[in-house]
């Protein structure tokens, strides 16, 4: 396996990316993987270890190359800092696809809640200018596209600024507190959806009192109106922050382990594998 933590901005020497993949060998060929990149939550103020390495071991085993991104989180998460950081994961995982037996044609990215939030924003709002400039698209040293993901896999998202927000985290991710309607716009990404959003595999439930429910259902009509493929599946019962929603993320909080929920993981695994 290719274990190892690279530092990904001189700027912000906390975002790191850690790679979980499979030695392909003479004894072991493997042809090359698909590549999921998993963002935790955690409100953009801290990062959630739930959401983090038991959600890397489940694609790692389900046939994917995994890569845990710690992004940029409280103070340090103001100027796209957390968006910059996943474009930069991506275009590193592109970039470096023979190293890591990876196809660059195939690299999603994953998140929970805020996580959630940068995901979907790796997929919406990746050709914006802060984005192009600080991965090299805008003066050409990096080609177009290289960190648009090929497809994005929302568990219970932050998505929306406006009156069904999760207001911390766009403060977080904005630095505007109090928040402005300017910064409410800016990272609303229902608002931002167009024909080239990446495909998103999306769950949530209808009980969340933390991140409501209408999070998940603004992007799918979003995604909708600009005729963007989308899986979307609503839950009927079950908290904010569920995780794999056993016992192996949630021990500590039995009111989490949530039976029903459990086939999310392998729902997006089976849409990942065959996202054409």
């Amino acid at each position: 396996m290719i274990h190892e933590t690279i530092a990904l901005w001189d700027k912000h020497p906390e975002a790191t990316l850690t790679s979980y993949c499979i030695t392909s060998t003479p004894e072991l060929k493997l042809p090359p993987r698909r590549t999921v990149v998993v963002c935790p939550g955690g409100g953009y103020h801290f990062l959630s270890d739930r959401e983090a390495e038991p959600i890397v071991f489940k694609f790692l085993s389900a046939g994917f190359n995994v890569f845990l991104l710690r992004y940029s989180i409280g103070p340090n998460a103001k100027d796209y800092a957390p968006l910059i950081e996943a474009g930069m994961a991506i275009k590193y995982i592109r970039e470096n696809a023979e190293k890591y037996n990876s196809d660059p044609n195939y690299v999603f990215i994953s998140g929970f809640s805020a996580g959630g939030h940068l995901a979907a924003s790796a997929g919406t709002l990746w050709n914006v200018k802060p984005v192009r400039e600080a991965l090299g698209i805008e003066s050409g040293e990096a080609p177009e596209g290289i960190n648009r993901p090929t497809g994005t896999i929302l568990s219970y998202p932050v998505i929306t600024g406006g009156d069904k927000a999760h207001k911390g985290s766009i403060k977080n991710v904005s630095g505007c507190d109090p928040l402005t309607d300017e910064a409410i716009a800016e990272f609303s990404l229902e608002l931002h959806v167009d024909e080239t959003t990446s495909p998103a595999f999306i769950w949530h439930t209808f009980t969340d009192k933390t991140v409501p429910v209408e999070n998940a259902l603004l992007y799918a009509s979003a995604l909708t109106e600009h005729k963007v493929p989308f899986e979307l599946h609503i839950y009927p019962e079950g908290k904010h922050g569920l995780a794999l929603c056993n016992e192996f993320t949630c021990s500590q909080n039995p009111d989490s382990i949530v039976p029903h929920c459990e086939d999310w993981i392998n729902l997006a695994i089976k849409w990942a594998m065959e996202l054409k």
